[in-house]
């Protein structure tokens, strides 16, 4: 019999090729099963299993075989079971990332939005325009791309004031959210009529002295108008633009 095709990964562990699983779930059971004990004798200590939404039907089996869930996506399930109980599986993703724009003009206005989606009874208010990071985004593309979808605004990033870290967010993970300062290179609104209500542009000290804003948006602006934040950097040598992005005080070089 021969076993399910793997690698290995730098935790002593095989990951099974999701391609050259089986479709049927009696020959996954049996390879799986010799695979387990092959890779144990080996010394290996633990095992990552992807399995395409195509072969759900497989995942029953692993489940009897010892495996747990591990985290999915919207086409394949991981699980992860292991050979030895020293085995270490990292756990996967346990944060959310957010990014909130202070975008303000030569005027002195501030572009702020009114979200359509509040709580059951939640009155509207005024807030920064921002959104999640999407996966493999950086968040100075994230920042100006959720200001012009939300706004219409075409703006240029210009340094990271601040963050807020909390726990306890969607689905129990914890949320991490950047706030930006960003100069604005267009004035005209054309707002996402389908997540926001209104979007205007605000006098910065109407913001700042209205009884109507929260006072943690009242503190991540004032922030933004008192600190000279840090910038977009880069660091020689230190892995590919595409996949990083560092932040530094403007005089560190």
């Amino acid at each position: 019999m021969d076993i399910l095709h793997f690698d290995t990964n730098p935790f002593g562990g095989a990951v099974i090729s999701p391609q050259s699983l089986p479709d049927d779930p009696d020959e996954f059971g049996s390879r799986l099963s010799y695979s387990m004990q092959t890779w144990g004798s080996d010394g290996l200590k633990a095992i990552w299993l992807q399995i395409p939404k195509a072969l759900s039907k497989l995942i029953p089996v692993a489940i009897d075989a010892g495996f747990n869930f591990h985290h999915t996506s919207d086409e394949y399930l991981m699980l992860t079971h292991q050979l030895m109980p020293e085995a270490h599986i990292p756990p996967f993703a346990t944060h959310y990332i957010g990014v909130g724009g202070v975008v303000l003009n030569e005027d002195k206005e501030l572009l702020v939005v009114c979200e359509r989606y509040r709580r059951p009874g939640q009155a509207p208010f005024y807030k920064l325009p921002g959104g999640a990071i999407q996966a493999g985004e950086h968040i100075v593309d994230a920042i100006v791309r959720e200001v012009l979808e939300e706004t219409g605004v075409q703006t240029k990033f210009q340094s990271l004031v601040c963050f807020r870290h909390w726990h306890g967010y969607r689905y129990g993970k914890s949320d991490i959210y950047f706030v930006c300062r960003l100069a604005p290179l267009s004035r005209e609104i054309t707002m996402q009529v389908e997540e926001i209500e209104e979007c205007i542009w605000m006098p910065a000290n109407q913001f700042l002295d209205s009884a109507d804003i929260s006072e943690f948006n009242q503190s991540i602006v004032r922030a933004a108008l008192e600190s000279p934040g840090i910038v977009n950097s880069w660091i020689e040598g230190v892995g590919d633009p595409e996949t990083r992005e560092f932040f530094m005080p403007d005089n560190i070089k």
